[in-house]
Parts: C-alpha cells; structure tokens; sequence
C-alpha cells in the first residue's frame, strides 16, 4: 500500500513484532565485522554484506558526516542516608558547574526527595543533596566534594559507569567503556552512543581516507529521549527532547563543496541526520548552528543535505524508524525490516548496520 499523504501515518504503522533474541547483547567481535544490508532506493534492491563492504559503495570526493559526541560514565549508584537504599542515579546533564548542579534520574524514584542526601563511593567521598524535582523519576542534584572542578569532574568518571542502554540485561563490562564509544568521540556530552558510527574501525576509516572520502564532523549531544518510543498516534503531536548541537563553518564547507560537485554525502547514523536537517539554508546547504535541536523527522520529508545513510536496526514506534521511514520509503523499509528479521539481524544499540543509498 503506498502512503502519499501525511494524515495517513500513524504510529500503528511502525509497529512490529521483534523477536527478544534479535537484540543485541554484545557488540560484534570486530567493529567493522557486523553485518550490513544495502538498500538501494531506486532500484528497490535488498543486499547482504559485512560492514567493512561499505568502503564499495564510495568514491574520491565523497563525505561521511560524522557525530563525534562523547559518551560519559552517566550511571551511578549511590545510598540514601539513613536507610542505606541503593539508588541508581542517571546524569542527564550538568546545569551549573560552579554549583556542581546536575539534572539526573533517579531510580527508584519513590522515597527520593527534596533535601535528601546521597553518598557515593566506597568512602562516601562523593556527596549529593536533591535540591528540586523536575519529573517523576527527574531531580536536580547538588553534589558536594572538596576538591577542584577538575577532581570533581575526574571524581564523577571514576565512579561512573558506562551506560549501555537499559534493553541490556547484563551487568556493564570494562569493554563496554571502550565498545559503547565511536573511535573518533572528541566532544564529551552524550549519555547514548551515536550507534552507527560504533562500526567504523581504525583501519576502516584510515582506508576510506586513503580512497578520499572526505569526513565532515558535527556535534548533538544524544540524550536518553533518543530512546522513547513514540506514544501519541498522531505522529505531529510528538515532542521531541531537546539535545545540544553545534555545526562548525568547516564541516559546512566540506559537506557543501560535495555537494556543489555532484558528490556523494553520506549521514552516519540517525544523529547525523538530525543534526543536518536542523540547520540547512534557503539554498538547501548546511549552515553552521550553535544551540539546541529538537527536530523530529517523520514522512513525509524532503531532506536537504544528504543522499546516503548509515544506521542500525531500531525498535518499533522509535523516533528513529520513523526517521529511517521518511528517508527510505515505508513500503521498502518494511520490506528490509521483514528481511531483516527473517535474516536474524541484530537490532538496537550494538546491533547490525544498514546502508540506505
């Protein structure tokens, strides 16, 4: 059935049954040894490859734009005083690093209020008072610690943990530290890895730079919404959360130079595309941008700036489906994604990638 107009799609069109078992665990054994389906929008064709395969698909003077966020250690676990509970507190975002103020959830969430203390580390030498609530689960911290900003900072990665998104069941592994982080991560600020880029090997991009692919790099600080599925039918009434990006001049004039000569640009992952799409002139080019995003991309939209993507396999009802729907065509997408379940593809964060050109 084709879907031309927008009043048409619904969010019980990107419902589906996902087997438990596709999602992945654990990452692949090499980065850029996960699995890789091709979809070629106009010829309608579904391939099956390895990840490193993509090095195929592009030519001297095309680009890769790159998100190069930085996971931190965003999962911590405290005690309450006096009771000695053991609470899980997420940090979401530092407010105010003068005031050590931080906007974080925390779980569970029931007896944690306003003028509570909590204490972190074997030694208590990390202490947090809860100053506001913000949510239901949400609540502002104030961390008290003698110390610099800079030990503080050092205080909080020490006593962090990686945080490999909750649809993982296991306990967080040292290798998850270095697996649930893009080799090229420069900006510190996401709490969820940018998952299409987790593919990309050393050697891989080294051999793409030697076949002159060009890498373009901007910045959107993924937040934990990235993973809320959608829970309003009618797809315009959803909000999206709001996530830091910046767009420097020089990663515009790479992607837009590709583009005036007719060369292939290429979003890795979902984020990339977000960002992108956030900022694009008048004359459909990308412009620089320094501020907060919260752009939702669902079909029908005409995108701007790139003609390729790289993404994982996501879950039903996500942003992210709707997103890959837009670019790719439901009808195909749903093909891909049947194929994809037949095929036993890995799904979600440490999952298998696909190629859309």
């Amino acid at each position: 059935m084709k879907l031309k107009n927008s009043k048409q799609m619904k969010l019980s069109h990107f419902q589906f049954n996902l087997p438990k078992e596709l999602l992945a665990e654990f990452p692949a054994e090499n980065r850029d040894e996960s699995r890789l389906m091709v979809i070629d929008r106009k010829k309608q064709t579904i391939e099956h490859k390895m990840f490193k395969d993509v090095i195929d698909y592009f030519d001297d003077g095309d680009v890769m734009i790159l998100n190069n966020t930085k996971v931190f250690p965003a999962r911590l676990y405290g005690n309450k005083e006096k009771t000695g509970a053991r609470i899980e507190v997420f940090l979401l975002r530092e407010l105010n690093a003068e005031q050590r103020l931080w906007d974080v959830l925390v779980d569970p969430a029931r007896k944690i209020r306003i003028g509570n203390k909590l204490y972190f580390g074997d030694d208590d030498s990390l202490v947090a008072e809860v100053i506001d609530n913000t949510t239901s689960r949400g609540r502002t911290l104030r961390f008290l610690y003698d110390g610099s900003y800079e030990e503080f900072r050092n205080k909080l990665t020490e006593l962090g943990e990686t945080p490999i998104p909750k649809y993982i069941s296991r306990e967080v592994t040292p290798e998850d530290a270095e697996r649930y982080q893009t080799i090229y991560a420069k900006e510190e600020g996401a709490v969820a890895a940018p998952t299409a880029g987790l593919h990309f090997s050393k050697h891989l991009l080294k051999k793409l730079e030697i076949k002159g692919i060009n890498f373009a790099e901007v910045t959107l600080h993924v937040g934990l919404g990235t993973f809320n599925p959608v829970e309003v039918e009618d797809l315009s009434k959803h909000k999206m959360d709001s996530e830091e990006l910046k767009i420097s001049q020089e990663a515009c004039d790479i992607v837009n130079n590709a583009k005036a000569k007719k060369k292939r640009v290429c979003a890795v992952g979902t984020t990339s595309m977000r960002a992108i799409e956030s900022s694009v002139s008048s004359q459909h080019t990308l412009n620089p941008f320094e501020g907060w995003t919260n752009k939702f991309i669902f079909p029908p939209h005409d995108f701007s700036i790139a003609d390729c993507m790289i993404t994982n396999f996501h879950t039903p009802k996500s942003t992210l489906l709707m997103m890959i729907s837009a670019f790719c065509g439901h009808d195909l997408m749903k093909r891909a994604y049947e194929e994809a379940i037949k095929e036993e593809y890995k799904f979600y964060s440490y999952g298998d990638a696909m190629l859309i050109i």
